[in-house]
């Protein structure tokens, strides 16, 4: 079974093939990073003008890796929601397109669950398990049942933990993107210099507000007052904060759901102290943690191919493929998928 995979959903295009929904022939990525980052962070109109630019050719040079042609794909997995409307609708048009000239079945994916997918690209996963979501633009924690339904038991009340670090990363003038940067120079700081605030948030829901506040108050009071500060505290601070929060809400999650597998997804995913905390605290829990190498943290066709794969081995009958009708959602929660 031959799946093409189209991601176009924020700032990266990209296209994949996936071979029985576990060997990767191709995954090619088009990352616009350093487009964005003048602006500090994404703009959709130039996302989705750079999309409509390289599509084609990613597809392409994706086929080409791949020793296929579009005669020989099976089926069409493609990221509907959520996302950058404008972008968005770039990779269904394409889908649509290739689709509609070739005859084949195009499976609508979320992309939240294609992040959870990348998991089982890599690793023999074993559910239930609880999933940790986390990146610029969500942050959840969901329960996955042996029939791969999925289940949010929380998530984010306000700034998701990808877009905190990068706002914390911009008021201190570390540039964008805030995550990857601040996690390399915790490690030169130290977080008992600069105390930050543990929100008051029940269950399993998540608010980074506050944190994130604290760190801009503490910033713009140094500069009123014309002192110095060390940027390493404040990154050490910070991150410390924000994952020992996740850290602790997960791992309860998956206690109260009697589960033995955790799996860490999306862009903040390839944060070194998450990985690390959340190994070390779930292993005296009797919990193994599962999480993507660095190439599929960040979006990419490759797990939307994955997600397209088992949502054709596990979907409802009536609810597996989309007509030439599929339009974008920019907002969508996973249960509603």
């Amino acid at each position: 079974m031959i799946i093409l995979g189209i991601e176009t959903s924020c700032d990266e295009t990209s296209i994949s093939v996936l071979k029985d929904g576990k060997e990767m022939l191709s995954n090619h990525i088009s990352s616009q990073i350093d487009i964005h980052k003048e602006y500090g962070g994404v703009v959709p109109e130039i996302a989705s003008r750079h999309h409509i630019k390289n599509i084609a050719a990613i597809m392409e040079v994706s086929l080409k890796e791949a020793e296929i042609t579009l005669d020989d794909v099976d089926y069409i997995a493609v990221t509907y929601a959520p996302g950058l409307i404008g972008a968005l609708l770039v990779g269904i048009s394409f889908a649509k397109g290739i689709s509609y000239g070739r005859n084949i079945p195009i499976i609508p994916v979320h992309h939240i669950k294609g992040h959870i997918y990348a998991n089982f690209l890599e690793h023999k996963v074993e559910l239930p398990a609880i999933a940790l979501v986390v990146s610029g633009g969500h942050t959840n924690i969901i329960y996955i049942d042996e029939n791969h339904k999925f289940f949010n038991l929380g998530g984010t009340l306000d700034d998701a933990v990808g877009e905190s670090y990068d706002k914390v990363s911009r008021v201190m003038g570390l540039g964008y993107p805030g995550g990857p940067v601040i996690d390399k120079l915790a490690y030169e700081g130290d977080s008992d210099k600069i105390p930050m605030p543990e929100p008051k948030v029940g269950g399993y829901e998540f608010s980074f507000s506050g944190v994130k506040t604290s760190v801009i108050n503490y910033v713009n009071k140094m500069n009123m007052k014309k002192e110095e500060y060390n940027p390493a505290d404040i990154a050490a601070s910070f991150q410390n904060r924000v994952v020992d929060i996740l850290c602790k809400k997960t791992i309860a999650a998956a206690t109260e759901k009697g589960v033995k597998n955790i799996l860490i997804a999306g862009g903040v995913a390839a944060n070194s102290l998450l990985r690390k905390e959340l190994l070390e605290r779930s292993k005296s829990e009797g919990i193994e943690v599962f999480y993507p190498s660095m190439k599929l943290c960040t979006d990419n066709a490759g797990m939307i191919a994955a997600a397209g794969y088992y949502k054709l081995t596990y979907g409802d009958s009536d609810k597996i493929f989309a007509d030439l009708k599929l339009n974008g959602v920019a907002n969508m929660g996973i249960e509603e998928d």
